[in-house]
């Protein structure tokens, strides 16, 4: 049994069929594996049936079945990406409107549901935005650069133990002491700077972090693998927040197991 999904399995399939020129033999586990996935990307099982009782008809079913994955694969991400941006800049409505343009196209269920499950989070998010109250349900860094644009905006954080919680998880997450979390504790005013800072630290290592990756793609493309890990390395010696570290490891690790250029 493999443990891939079923797109994975139709890239693969759509790669050997339509990109390298193999025949499309319709094996049990073939048939089997269009059946699920047509269903998975909103196409009606008459449909799939019809289009399996040839070669050249299941051929065109997988090559529809591949689009509408990679298309709402790729169009949920984009949206996604831009919702963020749009999120960390203050502009709630800007993302909500990204979500709800990627549901007003997608037929993919999976897809659906994930901008769904987005364009809800985005609405809880705006509680939070109006209410300066943390909301449980939602993950602590999307709640951040909400809380931040409160402050800058002359709201003060009501540091109740809610919000004390949160900005504790928040400055562990980013490598901050507890001494300096205590002491900007003691006030809102001083709580609003930390948060600040808490929110340059992230920005600061997601730059470091596209910078390096990108240096390292280029390198190790080019068989300098020695320069690859030269980056990873210039990395780790500057980067302070604990899961971008941990990430870095990851990567020199991925580096060293790669066999020498010839």
């Amino acid at each position: 049994m493999t443990d891939k999904f079923d797109s994975e399995l139709i890239d693969e399939l759509d790669a050997r069929v339509l990109g390298d020129g193999e025949p499309l033999v319709l094996s049990d586990e073939v048939r089997a594996l269009l059946r699920r996935s047509a269903e998975q990307v909103a196409l009606s099982p008459g449909d799939a049936d019809e289009a399996l009782r040839s070669v050249p008809t299941a051929t065109a079913l997988l090559q529809e079945i591949s689009r509408r994955f990679k298309d709402g694969s790729k169009r949920l991400f984009e949206a996604k990406i831009k919702a963020s941006g749009l999120r960390d800049a203050g502009d709630l409505d800007g993302a909500c409107r990204e979500m709800e343009g990627v549901l007003a196209v997608e037929v993919v269920p999976l897809y659906r549901q994930r901008a769904a499950d987005s364009l809800h989070a985005l609405m809880r998010l705006k509680s939070v935005a109006a209410s300066g109250q943390i909301d449980p349900t939602l993950r602590d860094r999307s709640q951040l650069p909400i809380l931040l644009h409160r402050v800058q905006q002359g709201h003060p954080l009501e540091l109740n133990k809610g919000m004390r919680a949160f900005l504790r998880r928040s400055a562990a997450d980013v490598g901050m002491s507890e001494a300096e979390t205590e002491e900007a504790l003691a006030s809102p005013e001083s709580a609003g700077a930390f948060l600040g800072q808490i929110m340059g630290r992230i920005r600061d290592a997601s730059d470091r972090l596209e910078s390096a990756m990108d240096r390292m793609t280029e390198l190790r493309d080019a068989g300098d693998l020695e320069g690859a890990r030269q980056q990873i390395r210039d990395w780790l010696a500057v980067e302070v927040v604990p899961r971008f570290r941990l990430a870095a490891e990851e990567q020199l690790a991925s580096l060293d197991e790669l066999p020498p250029a010839p």
